[in-house]
């Protein structure tokens, strides 16, 4: 059987502090193939990011891959040296990070960070990689492009300076792309923009995306298949049809409980998952959501559920006890979580 184009397997990231070792992302698996989105969605403090800069191998000095692989096209990432990963990224791997206005260097213009880009990964000289730099913004519909790379940051509004993110990443023609939150802080327009900006890349150029995001619209509209994502776990994998059709842990069904409807009454009050995530340092025992669920046995507050596929549905897998425990009844497998 043939490898799939990238492959997360049992992904383990940890953080050195002065308190000791703190793991922030464990067993994290998945694949995707060319041309494919797979969205990761969760609350803030929930490993999504961290899981996008172990990819990258941006984890800075204090952080590292404990165990687990990463492979993109058979090269294992955590093994690459720094040289190596210098010329993947940008090359092989490109990523839009979360906030454009700290991404861009303020004190160069656009054009310097662009062509600075271009030149590291290509063997273009100083005008041709400026003619591209032109090109590229003119591919993600920047206006006045001739004139937009002379200027600084700080000059564009919030959606011009994620387009140059987006030109840039795409600048060196990657195979896969990460998108961290790419349109937040963005208004709607802008956000549509940009959404379709990433799905023409994905058919003209068969790119995979991996779109991190907390809004369950954005994968709705783009993601072939989801990730959820709570307390550095995924705890349910499905393609993004089931996922919105019948969500299984209880954690998923909470998050789709606090979107607004069109039908809702405009007087009833949204549905919030009660309590916060965890801390690192104080992951509960059992499983990690049992603090927060409605459903929770005595069962989930001893022992740690696995990320098991349901019974005659191989792709969508769920992390609850829930459904491997046969003791609990099949009509308690229907409920919703209720505020």
């Amino acid at each position: 059987m043939a490898q799939p184009f990238f492959k997360v397997d049992k992904l383990k990231t940890a953080f050195s502090t002065d308190k000791g070792e703190v793991v922030s992302v464990e067993e994290v698996s998945f694949a995707l193939e060319k041309g494919e989105t797979l969205g990761i969605v969760g609350e803030s403090g929930c490993g999504k990011s961290v899981t996008s800069l172990s990819i990258m191998r941006l984890l800075g000095k204090h952080g590292y891959i404990k165990e687990g692989s990463i492979q993109l096209n058979g090269i294992d990432i955590p093994k690459q040296t720094e040289a190596d990963m210098r010329h993947i990224r940008g090359n092989e791997i490109s990523m839009i990070f979360q906030e454009p206005m700290t991404s861009l260097n303020p004190v160069f213009t656009i054009g310097n960070q662009l062509i600075e880009s271009i030149r590291l990964h290509t063997d273009m000289n100083a005008k041709a990689a400026r003619e591209y730099a032109i090109e590229m913004l003119k591919k993600v519909k920047i206006p006045r492009s001739e004139e937009i790379i002379d200027q600084y940051p700080h000059e564009l509004s919030g959606g011009m300076r994620q387009r140059v993110m987006i030109a840039m990443a795409l600048s060196c023609q990657p195979n896969l792309l990460i998108a961290d939150e790419p349109t937040t802080a963005l208004d709607v327009t802008i956000q549509a923009q940009i959404l379709q900006l990433m799905k023409d890349l994905r058919e003209d150029s068969k790119t995979a995306i991996i779109l991190i995001t907390h809004d369950l619209g954005v994968i709705a509209e783009m993601a072939d298949k989801v990730l959820v994502m709570y307390a550095g776990q995924v705890v349910e994998e499905a393609d993004v049809f089931t996922l919105f059709d019948d969500p299984k842990h209880p954690y998923t069904k909470g998050l789709m409980q606090s979107i607004p409807h069109l039908e809702s009454d405009k007087h009833e009050r949204l549905y919030s998952i009660p309590g916060t995530v965890p801390t690192l340092q104080n992951m509960p025992k059992g499983c990690r959501f049992h603090t927060r669920c409605p459903l929770a046995m005595e069962k989930c507050l001893e022992e740690k559920p696995q990320l098991d596929s349901l019974a005659g549905k191989e792709a969508h897998k769920v992390r609850c006890w829930l459904y491997e425990d046969q003791l609990y009844s099949e009509a308690a497998l229907e409920l919703e979580v209720r505020a």
